[in-house]
């Protein structure tokens, strides 16, 4: 059942958790190097900006009053020094900070799909893959401008803030303290509005990941919704989840922009303050300000607000961040429930003798789907599994690969319980071909060579011709290095079944699992496909699911499933003498060709 679909939000999570934001130190940590050397840069960058002020200051209060022309134009020089040098500082600065943003996020999306490849398939049985899919891209480029210019950025701001304190308090300090006393009115600000604000912006990455969701189902559908003409409506659905995500997040912005005019306010009060006490001052002449004093000050004070601006910006980022942080790392923490146990060995070469004891499994708890399963396949044996839908029969395959743990019992191969082996050991020694005959993009030579990687082009063509893939395929623009799409539009559902086939017994396994492999194959090909793996199948194990029952009537043994429960086994011949559900379902089959 799934987790939750594309109208259902995630649950949020209203606590700040900083310990996301010490992981995302542990991404940073191995880029250290580039992040001192440019930050470095810019403390020497942001120092050499602090001296113009002063500058100025010498120019109105000593070399303009002495006329002193050679002094004016050698200090305007070094301004015009220490500019070039600041522009050069900022140009490295824009290429190191652009480099260390995108490793870290290089390796933090390599961390999550590695991930999700690991993940079972219970893991995605559940959740929507829209919802999968956005927390690896879109999330994960969320964080690049926190990554390549805020942290970097933020540290500067903060050498550059300390600097412009001294320099004020340097140059006068009783205007640095009119300057200071807005700042506890920014905390009071920032403190009433951040639970809101983080909130704010998990709701509007939630209603992002609900529309995304239903994006990538709508293009999965395409031919279903066009097919029953469920355009307007789906649109109407679109239009919809759309709206949510625009309100979510022009109501997360609105935080944001609180703090810009805030800032920009409080700025502006300072300055009128100190422009107004100032000249007042030096009307009274108090000692310690003049006209280049209040230049400096002046100066200093609007550099004093960018760098509060600019953290202030930086934690209007922290807060979005984090709450795509939570969802990335929630990713990447997802328990791998198969996976090898403590001192799991190689499975051994198999030989292809399987058996299912008091095997029981359920997807949910207090659902069972299947319920004390037992029988033994020798080696060579051919199984059929038939029953009606929903009975458990692709469970049953789905169980011999380990693709999920059971919930009691126990499968051996050749008398080794499969919970105790590498999973890859045993899964490569196996051909599996599901329902869903999956295409990748790419050639139709790479697609068959899945299977086995290390096959020849003469071994790829030889499983084609085996499985009758070998003639559509020549009759195609390129052969073999014809380029197919995802999944495989271009052929149709008989030749995308064929072909995975190709790339199942190319894999050469000693046993063969066959989920539906023939369902969308004509009669005429079906036979020529049974005469070829005639030869193919003996001496391997192999499990067949198939609800055209003329294509298993030669199994060694046919079991038939229903409720979980295997409720007839024995060959075709036996199971038709005993008249019971297997016969009846055959008669119906039997009754509808002869109609």
């Amino acid at each position: 059942m799934a987790r939750n679909k594309y109208d259902i939000d995630e649950t949020l999570n209203t606590e700040f958790n900083i310990s996301q934001l010490k992981r995302l130190g542990s991404y940073i940590r191995p880029y250290r190097k580039d992040m001192i050397l440019t930050i470095a840069l810019l403390t020497i960058s942001s120092a050499l900006g602090m001296l113009t002020p002063i500058i100025l200051m010498q120019i109105m209060d000593v070399y303009i009053p002495n006329e002193d022309i050679t002094g004016i134009v050698v200090l305007s020089l070094l301004m015009l020094l220490i500019f070039l040098i600041i522009s050069v500082v900022l140009r490295m600065k824009i290429t190191l900070t652009a480099r260390l943003g995108q490793n870290i996020i290089h390796t933090i999306r390599s961390d999550i799909f590695k991930h999700l490849q690991e993940l079972p398939f219970s893991y995605y049985d559940d959740r929507p893959h829209g919802k999968i899919q956005v927390r690896v891209v879109n999330y994960v480029n969320s964080l690049s401008d926190l990554l390549s210019n805020g942290i970097v950025n933020t540290i500067t701001e903060l050498f550059s803030l300390i600097f412009i304190v001294i320099f004020m308090f340097a140059v006068n300090a009783r205007l640095a303290l009119i300057c200071l006393l807005g700042l506890p009115l920014l905390m009071i600000l920032i403190f009433l509005i951040k639970t809101k604000q983080r909130v704010a912006w998990q709701i509007s990455s939630n209603k992002s990941s609900n529309l995304n969701a239903y994006i990538a189902e709508s293009i999965s559908g395409v031919r279903v919704t066009q097919s029953f003409t469920r355009e307007q409506e789906n649109s109407k659905i679109f239009n919809r989840l759309c709206g949510e995500y625009k309100d979510a997040w022009m109501d997360a912005v609105k935080y944001n922009f609180l703090l810009w005019p805030a800032i920009n306010n409080i700025s502006t009060w300072t300055t009128v303050a100190i422009y107004v006490l100032g000249i007042a001052w030096i009307d009274q002449g108090v000692k310690g300000i003049t006209a280049g004093v209040l230049i400096a000050m002046t100066g200093y004070i609007g550099r004093f607000w960018a760098p509060v601006n600019t953290l202030a910006s930086f934690y209007n980022s922290l807060l979005t961040a984090v709450s795509y942080l939570e969802r990335i790392f929630e990713t990447i923490d997802e328990p791998v429930l198969v996976k090898d146990c403590e001192g799991a060995i190689e499975m051994p070469p198999i030989k292809g003798e399987v058996e299912f004891k008091k095997v029981c499994f359920s997807y949910e708890d207090g659902v069972p789907i299947l319920n004390d399963i037992n029988f033994k396949a020798q080696v060579g044996d051919s199984f059929a599994i038939v029953g009606p839908t929903g009975a458990g029969k692709t469970t049953i395959i789905n169980l011999i690969s380990r693709f999920y743990n059971l919930d009691s019992g126990e499968i051996t191969i050749d008398g080794v319980d499969i919970s105790k082996v590498q999973i890859k050991s045993l899964r490569k020694q196996m051909g599996v071909m599901l329902q869903d005959s999956f295409i990748f993009s790419g050639t139709i030579m790479d697609n068959i060579r899945y299977g086995n990687m290390d096959a020849t082009d003469e071994e790829v063509i030889k499983a084609a011709k085996t499985v009758r893939a070998h003639d559509f395929i020549m009759e195609l623009e390129r052969g073999y290095k014809t380029e197919v799409n995802e999944r495989g539009t271009r052929l149709s559902v008989g030749q995308r079944q064929l072909i995975s086939f190709a790339r199942a017994l190319l894999a050469n396994p000693k046993i063969l699992i066959l989920d539906e492999a023939t369902s969308s194959i004509d009669t005429e090909t079906e036979i020529l496909l049974q005469e070829g793996l005639s030869k193919l199948l003996a001496n391997r194990t192999s499990f067949i699911i198939a609800h055209r029952l003329s294509t298993i009537k030669n199994s060694t043994c046919i079991m038939y499933v229903d409720g979980g429960r295997i409720e007839e086994m024995g060959t075709h011949e036996e199971l038709i003498k005993k008249k019971g559900k297997y016969y009846e379902l055959y008669m119906s089959q039997y009754k509808f060709l002869e109609e």
